[in-house]
């Protein structure tokens, strides 16, 4: 258990999903919580539910500005943990993203969770101590089809975190990355409403690949096999938060533990086959 006297972390996209999991988790655990969202009506249902939330939209530099420092007047200077949390999934093949798409795909999953991190790293130097865990993701390190963006941005993700775990070696900061495989969450519901919102399906040679598409990210229940409850995001979150050696690296789920060890062990050709029949069958 952590100390009396209560430990406090940020934690980004809470309105649902993991952010809302941990959230509450770490609350009942006795983290003082400050549960972020970027919609407004989220922020009020967070309150609702008896938990410290603040507005923060990624996408905006002085909503990160005013949701930390406002974290700081309450916590008188301090701040234990970000859980950088928040973000999305922009699908479509390659081919047809444009620069616009990517530059919002980043703007969020990327450039956002940047700034917010380098926003608390000179709370977290000043006080001696710190905790920042990145929510990447099982195509953080393995890519699959019609995932371009999305993969693109949490390897950007992984790439970052790894050389800003490097730059603080010795400052007591640690920076964890959470990899999460398949979870119960509105992440297909958000992905969809990209997808309709930017893939022009018509006019594409992909166009029977996103009828297939269309039906995994719609359909009831999960659309991978081994997929979890946050609950398993929240256990390891607990553990990067709490051990005194904690892992650069949390896999979440039997896939995410599988690829990892392919990625290191196969040969790209093997690895492209198993990511290639993965893809063909969510085409059916």
């Amino acid at each position: 258990m952590i100390a009396s006297t209560p430990r406090s972390i940020l934690i980004t996209g809470c309105s649902s999903g993991i952010g809302l999991c941990v959230a509450e988790g770490l609350a009942a655990r006795g983290y003082r919580v400050f549960a972020t969202a970027r919609k407004q009506q989220d922020v009020a249902q967070l309150q609702a539910k008896g938990l410290e939330a603040l507005r923060l939209d990624l996408d905006d530099t002085a909503s990160i500005h005013a949701a930390v420092d406002e974290a700081l007047v309450r916590t008188g200077g301090t701040l234990y943990a970000l859980f950088n949390n928040a973000g999305y999934g922009q699908p479509g093949a390659v081919e047809d993203l444009s620069r616009a798409m990517l530059r919002a795909q980043f703007e969020t999953n990327v450039f956002g969770m940047l700034e917010l991190t380098n926003r608390v790293l000179p709370v977290m130097r000043k006080q001696g101590h710190g905790r920042i865990l990145q929510n990447s993701s099982v195509l953080g390190y393995v890519a699959l089809a019609y995932r371009g963006a999305y993969n693109a941005s949490k390897f950007a993700i992984e790439g970052l975190t790894d050389t800003l775990r490097l730059e603080l070696r010795g400052s007591h900061i640690h920076v964890c990355l959470i990899e999460p495989g398949p979870i119960k969450s509105r992440f297909r519901v958000n992905a969809f409403a990209m997808y309709q919102r930017h893939i022009d399906k018509t006019n594409s040679v992909h166009r029977e690949k996103y009828e297939a598409m269309e039906r995994r990210l719609t359909q009831p229940g999960p659309a991978a096999p081994f997929t979890l409850g946050p609950e398993a995001v929240l256990e390891k979150v607990m553990h990067a938060l709490e051990s005194a050696r904690p892992k650069a690296r949390y896999r979440v789920t039997q896939p995410a533990y599988f690829f990892a060890y392919a990625k290191r062990c196969l040969p790209s050709s093997w690895l492209d086959r198993i990511l290639g029949l993965i893809s063909d069958n969510e085409a059916k």
